[in-house]
């Protein structure tokens, strides 16, 4: 309740600075062991962060890289000094403070490590470091916004300052000017300075009391900077098939925090809840009623993320962006960051079209979430403790909605039964996705086209769930070759988050001209400096319809099936006894259905790009080339006796991707028995698989 001291965004600061300070800490060298308790709030600064969970703290990349250049950033030590009470940060009575030792767990981006700014010059967005604290230490921590974008609203920036000649956590508040580098920065307003030590910092939106960015540069004239947004942690590594991610690990331990203090009566300290429900204007309402009624009070949010947090994370970011479509009645917004935690569904959520508001949308979400196929099986009762919160909550709602989220519920079960009995049917009479085949559900394609007179290019990545849907993510045009890989870096990244489940890593699909199945899209590294052919199945697809052009009676569909069953027969399609030569169309098409071509000659050069447009004529929907070795006279022979033992061990076309994948991963990792492999090529024309039939992005390619 507001006591008339002050209103609006004032007041807004009044209740949230202490909450702030609490988090917000000192960055600087590690403690040496025999340091005096508070000597470190005396040493040099190099930055400031904040607690966004119990052990982690987010800052800046360049602010771990101030205390020297040449060291790693990713293992360092860093000392971490924190005051949780006190006035203005600083000890005092009443405070909780410490230093304690702390490790660079990750940097984003990745590539920071290889590649580093000179000094004063900008680091490469998003610039963040994440710290993991080695030492249990209690402290207060920040809460995050669930939206992917921020709102242009009144701000407050908190860091470590010298404002009076003595160092101390403070804020000043400002005003958000838009965003920059496609939302993964913002802009801030220069109603103030932002000082030296407080790049790193958290920066919160007063009118919903949340952590939307971290402080990341200051304008050289004036007041004003530039902040990373938060939503930015979503691009943190992703985990090994089958684990948990480090962003779901600490998204989880930042809601349980919350929850765990909204719940506890051992002491009458403010919590982020608390205050979330005193901020000005909280019970004003976008849809012109009560927000009470259309959107959940600040106690049923907590609440909800902490039962979220309970369950096991999702498998996909796809499940969780379903599943917000779902429950918001329209497809969010495709540009933002993929949605990795239960949490993040809720930030698509947000002002629905419709009756009903948030509120009826996010517990539409929730009773989706109750019946959903978990990972791996939820602590027992914590579905059925979700969907009674949901029921609860309802209570206060209107009774249309109450009777939906019930009819909800009851489909969703039964819909889960089905599915859990299919499965069980399927091991039972065998007909599972045999092992080692290609993982179902989206894929990511990467597209393509050379200009004619030119050595540049025109590239796409998209999300491709099927021929009529497609989430492009993004383009670039008159890229040189030597800059391809690291144009489409990041595309290629947020597809893979989207793409990937627990289970396996997604399909990188290439549809290219055939000329250029040629490019080493599989030496290209995306995540961890590791090429992205060791990281997941890699195939190339003919671009156009994607669909084999017919060949007769046996037409691309018998020849596909008859493939894919095996036994595989590898036939020279390029050459003879390592003497060039261009297959005849009536040679191919009287070669049996389970045969896979292989060419191994340059595919931009005659007789191979013959070869190709012939073997694709011919109906064959699969066959390997490979890329020239360095070594023009280098014999060919050990990479068709190799392909012919792998092919006699895959069995089936099936499990092609899978299988040179992990062979590529061999002779990544250097095994001489596998060094025949390198640059080796799969195209993969499934004809269940059809491509969009979209146009190249521009003239004449």
């Amino acid at each position: 309740m507001q006591d008339g001291r002050t209103g609006g965004a004032a007041r807004a600061f009044e209740l949230l600075e202490p909450l702030v300070r609490a988090a917000t800490v000192r960055v600087h060298a590690p403690p040496d062991g025999y340091a005096l308790p508070g000597s470190h709030w005396s040493g040099p600064t190099w930055g400031s962060g904040f607690f966004i969970a119990p052990g982690w703290v987010l800052t800046c990349a360049h602010v771990i890289g101030e205390g020297g250049a040449a060291v790693r950033l990713v293992g360092r030590e860093v000392g971490i000094s924190f005051c949780s009470g006190g006035a203005g940060g600083l000890p005092g009575a009443g405070a909780v403070t410490g230093t304690v030792a702390g490790r660079v767990e990750c940097v984003l981006p990745e590539r920071l490590e290889e590649r580093r700014p000179g000094r004063g010059a900008l680091w490469d967005l998003p610039d963040l470091a994440l710290i993991r604290v080695l030492a249990p230490v209690s402290h207060a921590c920040v809460w995050l916004t669930d939206r992917a974008r921020p709102r242009i609203d009144e701000a407050a920036y908190f860091g470590c300052t010298e404002d009076l000649g003595m160092r101390e956590i403070t804020g000043r508040t400002t005003r958000l000017r838009g965003t920059a580098a496609g939302g993964a920065a913002i802009r801030l307003g220069d109603e103030d300075e932002i000082e030296p030590g407080m790049s790193g910092g958290p920066v919160v939106d007063l009118a919903r009391g949340e952590v939307i960015g971290v402080i990341k540069a200051r304008r050289h004239a004036g007041g004003g900077g530039l902040a990373v947004s938060v939503a930015q942690l979503r691009t943190l590594p992703m985990a090994a098939t089958g684990q948990i991610g480090l962003y779901r690990r600490v998204m989880q331990a930042h809601d349980l925090y919350h929850y765990d203090q909204h719940l506890s009566d051992l002491d009458s300290r403010r919590t982020w809840t608390d205050v979330h429900d005193e901020l000005p204007g909280e019970e004003q309402d976008p849809h012109g009623g009560r927000g009470r009624l259309t959107r959940l009070t600040p106690a049923e949010r907590t609440t909800l993320c902490g039962l979220l947090a309970e369950l096991p994370p999702p498998g996909s970011s796809e499940a969780v962006r379903a599943l917000a479509e779902a429950a918001r009645g329209e497809e969010p917004d495709t540009g933002l960051p993929a949605p990795l935690s239960w949490r993040d569904g809720l930030g698509l959520l947000h002002d629905p079209p419709g009756a009903g508001g948030e509120a009826a949308a996010m517990l539409r979400y929730a009773t989706d979430v109750s019946v959903a196929d978990h990972r791996e099986p939820p602590s027992p009762g914590a579905d059925e403790e979700l969907w009674d919160w949901v029921r609860t909550t309802a209570e206060r709602l209107w009774r249309p909605l109450r009777r939906e989220l019930g009819e909800r519920r009851d489909r969703g079960l039964a819909d889960r039964e089905l599915r859990r009995r299919a499965r069980a049917g399927q091991t039972v009479r065998g007909r599972t996705r045999a092992a080692g085949g290609l993982p179902a559900g989206p894929s990511v394609l990467l597209e393509v086209w050379a200009h004619s007179w030119e050595e540049v290019y025109d590239w796409r990545v998209s999300v491709l769930v099927g021929p009529q849907r497609v989430t492009p993510l993004d383009s670039g045009t008159r890229v040189s070759p030597a800059r391809l890989a690291a144009a489409s870096r990041a595309a290629l990244a947020e597809g893979f988050r989207r793409c990937d489940t627990h289970e396996a890593t997604a399909l990188l699909e290439v549809a290219v001209a055939p000329e250029l199945f040629g490019l080493a899209v599989d030496e290209w590294p995306v995540a961890g400096g590791i090429p992205v052919g060791v990281q997941r199945p890699v195939v190339f697809r003919y671009p156009g319809d994607g669909t084999p052009r017919d060949a007769g009676a046996a037409g691309p569909g018998g020849r596909w099936a008859r493939v894919q069953e095996g036994p595989l027969q590898g036939r020279r399609a390029d050459c003879f006894r390592g003497r060039q030569r261009s297959p005849s169309p009536a040679w191919l098409a009287g070669l049996v259905d389970n045969t896979v071509p292989v060419l191994c000659r340059d595919a931009a050069a005659e007789p191979t790009l013959g070869a190709l447009h012939a073997v694709r004529d011919a109906g064959y929907g699969v066959l390997v080339c490979r890329r020239p070795p360095a070594d023009p006279g280098q014999s060919c022979a050990p990479f068709h006796r190799g392909l012919r033992e792998e092919l006699a061990g895959a069995g089936r076309a099936a499990v092609l991707p899978l299988r040179l994948k992990a062979l590529r991963g061999r002779a990544h990792g250097a095994d001489p028995d596998a060094y025949w492999a390198a640059g080796m090529t799969l195209v993969w024309e499934d004809p269940g698989r059809a491509l969009p039939q979209d146009e190249p992005l521009q003239g004449d390619l």
